[in-house]
């Protein structure tokens, strides 16, 4: 018997593999608890396969993607979503084992995010993720990683669709919402993942820590709320286990923070992505 929160429960960023972690045993986890709503994140494409040589090599993680978002669909009282793209990491692999130039790695990696369009184009997905590096790069490697999230944000606008990024841990990225207003797209519908309780520029979806929730409630801002769970089998429960968003929603509203608790599952997902969770709930779409 699923556990009924009164409330929908979206976890924004979570990876699924059904042939190599839990896959839909994780999915089982979170909705035992009382989640209803996924966000399914591609693996970086060198877990689920070769690095990419080609632009057509990302087709198989995306499918592999979307294919566990209607698994868990079909498991949820609500229902999931995939976001498709190119993880930031991406550019490592190819310059430091590939032997890539910058530039090269930059034309690979939009590439990949033109791939995912197609996808959030034929409405099989929800949205795109690219980003940059949160670890130090060489000057030249940063520049080709802003120009692929750049080349994202156009992306995104094209596409009407929300982007997450993977960033360098920051509590200020104006500088990334304001490339996504140059290229057309609203800010807001930027969502930095991994993000700490508050945030300028983009939408944070926060990692569901109690301290960080507190200060992303108390905030009165938009958020979400994310485990990044990896459904890796050699690393069990990294980041945080699948069950962790639907215990931390009974947390928070047994702390009293229901108005917070609208915030991220419902308002702030209708204004991000344009799903309506509360309505997915009775089956309406």
């Amino acid at each position: 018997m699923s556990e009924d929160l009164g409330t929908p429960v979206l976890d924004d960023h979570l990876h699924l593999d059904p042939d190599h972690g839990r896959g839909m045993a994780a999915v089982d986890d979170f909705a035992r608890l009382g989640g209803t709503h996924l966000i399914v994140v591609n693996k970086p494409s060198w877990h689920l396969g070769p690095i990419p040589a080609e632009p057509a090599d990302f087709r198989p993680v995306f499918e592999t993607t979307v294919a566990a978002a209607s698994e868990a669909t079909e498991r949820l009282r609500g229902r999931a979503w995939p976001v498709l793209g190119v993880h930031p990491g991406l550019v490592s692999r190819l310059v430091d084992d590939e032997g890539y130039d910058p530039d090269e790695a930059r034309e690979l990696m939009c590439a990949g995010i033109d791939v995912a369009a197609e996808f959030v184009a034929d409405g099989r997905a929800l949205g795109l993720k690219s980003g940059r590096p949160h670890y130090d790069v060489t000057e030249a490697v940063w520049e080709a990683s802003n120009a692929v999230t750049r080349h994202a944000f156009e992306r995104g606008a094209e596409s009407g669709c929300a982007v997450q990024l993977h960033t360098e841990a920051s509590e200020d990225l104006t500088d990334l919402a304001d490339w996504a207003a140059e290229a057309g797209m609203d800010p807001s519908r930027v969502v930095k993942h991994y993000a700490e309780g508050r945030l300028v520029g983009p939408t944070p979806s926060v990692m569901s820590e109690k301290d960080r929730l507190v200060r992303a409630a108390d905030s009165g801002e938009p958020f979400l709320m994310e485990t990044d769970f990896v459904d890796d089998p050699e690393k069990p429960g990294m980041v945080m286990g699948p069950k962790t968003v639907p215990r931390r929603v009974r947390w928070l509203l047994e702390e009293g923070y229901d108005d917070a608790v609208h915030t991220a599952h419902v308002e702030t997902p209708r204004a991000v992505y344009g799903v309506d969770t509360a309505a997915t709930l009775t089956g309406a779409e």
